[in-house]
């Protein structure tokens, strides 16, 4: 009884959080998948086959992610900084707003946060708790603070299963 009652405020959390980004997403290419606390913002634009299992988009940039995209828990999209360089210490009161570019087929781990102005290429994978403060290229794997390409996937392996639509 307990079990079937947790199950279904859990089906009712995961709607709410689908609802909020159908309604603030700038644009949304195709079918979108929400298991957890999940947000957007107005500049969002999603492509088909999203994933998000807690990712949170902060600030006002634009931010584009591409199709077949899997978000692990607890991650973070920061758009906006602080201008430091302005006229009071330690910043002042503009933001820099910068994009990010999620290209197709990105996986990211637990506890991703990348920071804007930044690529992360197609088929790209990034490690749990990576801090992402520059370009990933395409078919990269990276990790770490601040996140580096450690390794690349087989492309012969992607491009095979990509040409077969062989997607999760």
């Amino acid at each position: 009884m307990i079990g079937v009652l947790i199950n279904k405020i859990k089906r009712w959390r995961k709607s709410l959080y689908k609802k909020q980004i159908l309604k603030t997403a700038e644009y949304i290419k195709g079918e979108i998948t929400v298991n957890g606390l999940s947000y957007v913002n107005r500049k969002t634009r999603l492509g088909h086959n999203v994933h998000f299992n807690g990712l949170r988009i902060l600030g006002n940039g634009k931010v584009e992610i591409g199709d077949n995209f899997h978000s692990g828990m607890d991650c973070v999209i920061i758009t906006d900084t602080h201008n430091y360089k302005g006229d009071t210490i330690p910043y002042d009161s503009t933001y820099i707003v910068k994009e990010v570019i999620i290209e197709d087929n990105v996986w990211l781990g637990h506890g991703v946060l990348i920071l804007g102005g930044v690529t992360i290429g197609e088929g790209a994978i990034i490690q749990a708790g990576a801090v992402i403060v520059k370009d990933i290229p395409k078919l990269g794997i990276a990790g770490g603070n601040p996140a580096t390409v450690f390794k690349y996937r087989d492309e012969e392996h992607y491009y095979r299963l990509k040409n077969e639509g062989k997607f999760h």
